[in-house]
């Protein structure tokens, strides 16, 4: 993509001097400053918990119309308005956001339904929304989105849904937060070129991110946010020049698509002493399976990744491996005997994708005490300290689960794993959200649990996660093009010592 010349652009969005405060006095972002043009693509970039996500919400008037438990003070202005003054309706039509977890905007069943809702509610005829609709899909190659039931779409579909919901508004500013999270590489390549046709047109988008490497040719800055302050900012030449040690010192991912993605999978041998076992596997829907019948072996103190396209069935392996799924067919053998999925629900611990639904206590020390059975002693006490201080939760013990950011609430899910002390972990996509430093260190604490015996099995699209800490990966494939094993390279396991 031809890079812009913005420099004589009417300023979109602006930020002077803006702090954003929690009612316990802590600051999350502190005085920032920051100028985006009309035309521009801003990427945000910088540690878990640095105020990225703060700053979006700034942006489209979530912080402090939705946020009560947030002062903000400063300025902040969009397209000519304060969000914290403007009536909703009005910012609506100018800002438009995706979000990490598509499934928090839809409204309706369908996705014709979810891309007429934002112009049905503003009144406009139906002719016109039809027309707008046609327009969008067209200009970002979204038809296959049409006629289909929002509930079987997959992951990347929805994502895409999203951000054809929020185009189909002519909003002059998209901010998009995480937007990557949970997408494979085709639904990551489809996003990308979404976000090329709205810049294309003069739009502005804002995208806060980990996963640098998907729009390093789309973005005119970068700007690295620490602490909640604006630290620094890079030209997209910058960024791309950045050594390995300095984009580790400032906790930044891969910027290169193909350091990111490249994995190599060699014949793995055949593992004498199997703790999980797999014979012709799968997890049926209305007697058909969900996937290819799978078959693998994971010895005690292995790792397996799966990889897979955006619904294929991942996750719903995982659940079955776990024993939620209530219709499957083969075997699971555990320990080298065949289970149950009640026998399997009292010996596996799993880490969900969307880890807001297993959070449920008040605090995060008390989270962290459901997962050891409600024990307070001393040795359980220092087991927690050691747990929260290795994902850097230790000064967050008393923030309630739902007040964390998404990275953090990851953070928890897998220290609440690791505590419970099972021998077999699953873990869906445990990266999600999270920046370089916090993923090195889920890779270490998987490779630690692999030491001490434990067998883990791993969902990610996160390849350069896979290249850390797995020794093997299977791919998952439609049911009538049957399944794909492999090793998972190891030699970057090196880098974890």
């Amino acid at each position: 993509m031809t890079r812009r010349d913005l420099r004589d652009a009417k300023v979109a969005v602006s930020l002077a001097d803006v702090t954003c405060t929690l009612n316990g006095g802590e600051k999350i972002l502190d005085g920032v400053n920051m100028t985006v043009r009309q035309g521009e693509c801003v990427m945000l970039i910088g540690r878990s918990g640095s105020g990225k996500t703060t700053i979006t919400k700034c942006i489209n008037g979530l912080i402090p119309s939705f946020e009560p438990g947030v002062e903000l003070t400063g300025r902040v202005e969009v397209c000519g308005l304060n969000p914290s003054s403007c009536e909703m309706y009005e910012l609506a039509e100018r800002v438009g956001s995706v979000f990490q977890n598509p499934k928090s905007q839809f409204f309706n069943l369908t996705s014709n339904d979810e891309l007429a809702f934002g112009l049905e509610v503003r009144g406009m005829p139906v002719e016109e929304i039809e027309s707008r609709i046609e327009r969008t899909v067209d200009a970002l190659g979204a038809r296959h989105l049409l006629d289909k039931r929002v509930t079987e779409m997959s992951g990347g579909e929805k994502q895409s849904l999203v951000f054809a919901s929020v185009d189909v508004a002519h909003p002059d500013v998209y901010v998009l937060d995480e937007p990557t999270a949970n997408l494979d590489a085709g639904a990551v390549s489809m996003l990308h070129d979404q976000i090329s046709a709205v810049l294309s047109e003069g739009r502005t988008v804002i995208i806060a991110e980990h996963r640098l490497y998907f729009a390093t040719d789309l973005v005119d800055r970068a700007i690295l946010i620490e602490k909640g302050r604006v630290m620094r900012e890079f030209s997209p030449e910058e960024l791309a020049g950045l050594t390995v040690a300095e984009r580790n010192d400032l906790g930044l991912r891969a910027v290169d698509a193909d350091a990111a993605l490249c994995v190599t999978i060699p014949t793995p041998g055949r593992e004498a002493r199997p703790y999980l076992e797999l014979t012709d596997y799968a997890v049926l829907r209305n007697g058909t399976p969900v996937f290819a019948p799978t078959s693998v072996s994971v010895p005690p103190g292995g790792v397996l990744g799966v990889l897979g396209e955006n619904g294929i069935g991942k996750s719903t392996l995982l659940r079955g491996i776990a024993g939620i799924e209530t219709k499957e067919t083969g075997e699971v053998i555990v320990g080298g005997v065949r289970m149950t999925a009640r026998d399997r629900r009292r010996m596996a611990s799993l880490v969900m994708q969307d880890v807001n639904h297993q959070l449920f206590s008040d605090s995060v020390w008390n989270e962290c005490l459901l997962a050891v059975g409600g024990k307070a002693d001393d040795e359980t006490e220092r087991r927690i300290c050691s747990a929260l201080s290795s994902l850097g939760l230790e000064d967050k013990r008393g923030v309630h689960p739902m007040a964390l950011s998404g990275g953090q609430k990851q953070r928890l899910a897998v220290a609440c794993s690791l505590l419970a002390e099972r021998r077999l972990i699953l873990l869906d996509e445990p990266t999600s959200g999270l920046d370089l430093d916090h993923m090195t260190e889920v890779a270490r604490l998987v490779r630690g649990l692999a030491d001490k015996g434990v067998c883990v099995v791993l969902v990610t699209h996160d390849r350069e996660f896979l290249n850390l800490c797995c020794d093997w990966a299977i791919e998952l494939r439609w049911p009538e093009r049957g399944c794909h094993a492999g090793g998972a390279h190891g030699a970057c396991r090196k880098h974890l010592s």
